[in-house]
C-alpha cells in the first residue's frame, strides 16, 4: 500500500478525503468482480454438495441392482450352537441339524522339556520335517528360535510356540493353521545336537466337523458348512448329539427394506437440497445454484425413472411394492405394502429391481449421466473452475491497474499540495511587504 499524502498544513484542502473518495470510484467493477467471484465458489461448492448425494444415490441404488443382491429370504435358528446365514440362492424350508461333533486342528507338542527358551541349546544341526516340509538347522537354536525358524519356512502349514508347562519347563508346540482330517501332518525328527526335542502323541487330534442335516451326515473341514442347501451355510460352534436345532429359511423382508429404505434417504437429500436450492434463489440469493436448468432435469429425470414400468413379473412399477411419492415429491415406504409384496411373490420383487430391465438399474444408469465421469454435473464444475480461473486472472490485473492509478494520483495531490503551499507562503510574504511598504508613507 502507498503512503498516505503528507500535508503542509498552509492549505485546507484534504487530499486523502479526495483520493480516497475517487478510488473507491474507481474500484466498484473489481469490488464487482470480487462479489461475483465470491457467489461463484459458493455456486461451485453448492455443485460438490449436489455431486455428492447423487453419488450416495447412486451406491444406494447400485446395491439394488443386481439379483445376487436384493434377498427376500433369511434364516433363523433354534439355538446359537447352529448360525444360520442366506443368500439370495436359498429357498424357504424347514431342517432339523444336529452337531455331532466339531472341527480341530491338529496339536503337537515336544515331550522333551527344555529348563527356559532362550538360553538352553536344544539342537545344532539336522532338520525337523513337519508334514513333509523340511526345515533345516545350522547351527545352535534355542526352543524359541527352533520355533521362530519353523514359522520363518514357507509353505509349513503349521504355527510352532513356546509352551510354559511349569517352572523351568518350556515345550514346543505345534498347532496346525487348518483345522479338518485334511490337514493333520506327521513329525519327522533330524535334528542333531544340543539338548534335544523329541516328540510324542498328538496333545490334539485333527478332525472334521460332522453334522446331522435332515438326518443326512455332512462333515467339514472346518466349523463352517458352506452351501448344505443353494444359498444355506451354517456355523456351528457346539457339539450335542442329545439336541435337535430347528433352522428356517422363510421370506422376509427386512433386510431388502433397509437398501430401500437406504435409497430413499438418499433420493430424499437431493430433493431436500434442490428445494433449498430454489427457495434461496427466489428470495435473491445470486449465490444460490437454484435456477440452474441442471437441478430441474435432475428432479424430473429421477421422477420420471422411478414411475417408469419395468420388467416381465407380476410387479411392474416400484408403486406396486411400496415405493411411493409424498405431496412434496419426497419418496416414502409403505411398509405394509412392501411386506405384502414380498410375502407374495419376492421372486417377481426381486426382478422388479434388479431383473433385466429392472428400476435400480435403470436408475443407476440414469444418474451416471449426471454424475459419472465427463458427466453433466462435473462438466458444469469444470466449467466453473475455468471461469474461476479466468475472474482469479481478471482481479488481479484490475488489482495492479488501482494500485498504479493511486500512487499517481497520489503522487499528483502531494505535488498539488507542495505548490499550494508554496502559494500560500509566498502570499503571506507579499503581504508582509505590502504591509511595510504602507507604513514607510
Amino acid at each position: 500500500m502507498s503512503s498516505p499524502i503528507t500535508f503542509s498544513g498552509f492549505n485546507n484542502i484534504d487530499f486523502n478525503t479526495v483520493l480516497n473518495a475517487l478510488m473507491q470510484q474507481a474500484s466498484e467493477p473489481l469490488t464487482d468482480l470480487q462479489n461475483r467471484q465470491t457467489d461463484l465458489k459458493t455456486q461451485i461448492s453448492s455443485f460438490d454438495t449436489l455431486n455428492a448425494r447423487v453419488a450416495s444415490l447412486r451406491s444406494a441404488a447400485d446395491a439394488l441392482s443386481s439379483l445376487s443382491s436384493v434377498s427376500t429370504v433369511a434364516g433363523t435358528s433354534s439355538d446359537s450352537a447352529v448360525a444360520i446365514t442366506t443368500n439370495t440362492n436359498a429357498a424357504a424350508g424347514h431342517f432339523d441339524v444336529i452337531v455331532q461333533s466339531l472341527a480341530r486342528a491338529q496339536v503337537t507338542a515336544s515331550t522333551s522339556v527344555a529348563p527356559d527358551a532362550t538360553s538352553t541349546i536344544v539342537a545344532s544341526g539336522g532338520t525337523l520335517t513337519i508334514g513333509g516340509v523340511d526345515v533345516a538347522i545350522t547351527g545352535d537354536v534355542t526352543l524359541q528360535q527352533l520355533a521362530d525358524t519353523i514359522n520363518q519356512t514357507a509353505d509349513i502349514g503349521v504355527n510352532a510356540a513356546v509352551v510354559r508347562t511349569g517352572t523351568s519347563s518350556y515345550k514346543l508346540a505345534l498347532t496346525s493353521l487348518q483345522s479338518g482330517a485334511d490337514y493333520a501332518f506327521t513329525v519327522t525328527n533330524n535334528l542333531t545336537g544340543g539338548a534335544g526335542v523329541t516328540f510324542g502323541t498328538n496333545a490334539v487330534e485333527a478332525s472334521d466337523a460332522s453334522i446331522l442335516f435332515n438326518n443326512i451326515e455332512i462333515t467339514s473341514s472346518s466349523n463352517t458348512f458352506q452351501d448344505v442347501m443353494p444359498g444355506v451355510t451354517l456355523t456351528v460352534s457346539k457339539a450335542d448329539t442329545t439336541k435337535t436345532v430347528g433352522v428356517d429359511v422363510a421370506p422376509d423382508s427386512s433386510a431388502l427394506a433397509d437398501k430401500v429404505n437406504a435409497f430413499i434417504t438418499a433420493y430424499n437429500n437431493i430433493i431436500s437440497f434442490i428445494g433449498d436450492q430454489r427457495t434461496s434463489a427466489a428470495n435473491g440469493d445470486t449465490s444460490s445454484i437454484g435456477r440452474d436448468p441442471l437441478l430441474r432435469n435432475l428432479r424430473s429425470s429421477l421422477r420420471d425413472e422411478l414411475l417408469g414400468v419395468y420388467g416381465s413379473a407380476s410387479f411392474a412399477r416400484l408403486t406396486e411394492v411400496g415405493i411411493e411419492f409424498t405431496r412434496d415429491g419426497t419418496l416414502s415406504l409403505n411398509q405394509a405394502k412392501f411386506d405384502d409384496a414380498v410375502a407374495t411373490d419376492g421372486d417377481d420383487v426381486r426382478t422388479l429391481f434388479a431383473g433385466t430391465g429392472g428400476a435400480f438399474p435403470a436408475v443407476e444408469a440414469m444418474l451416471d449421466t449426471y454424475s459419472g465421469s465427463g458427466g453433466i454435473i462435473p462438466s458444469v464444475q469444470a466449467r466453473m473452475n475455468q471461469q474461476l480461473t479466468s475472474m482469479n486472472d481478471q482481479i488481479s490485473a484490475m488489482q495492479a491497474r488501482l494500485a498504479q492509478q493511486r500512487q499517481s494520483l497520489q503522487q499528483q495531490f502531494t505535488d498539488a499540495d507542495s505548490a499550494i503551499s508554496r502559494l500560500n507562503s509566498q502570499s503571506s510574504s507579499l503581504g508582509s511587504i505590502g504591509s511595510s511598504l504602507k507604513s514607510s508613507f
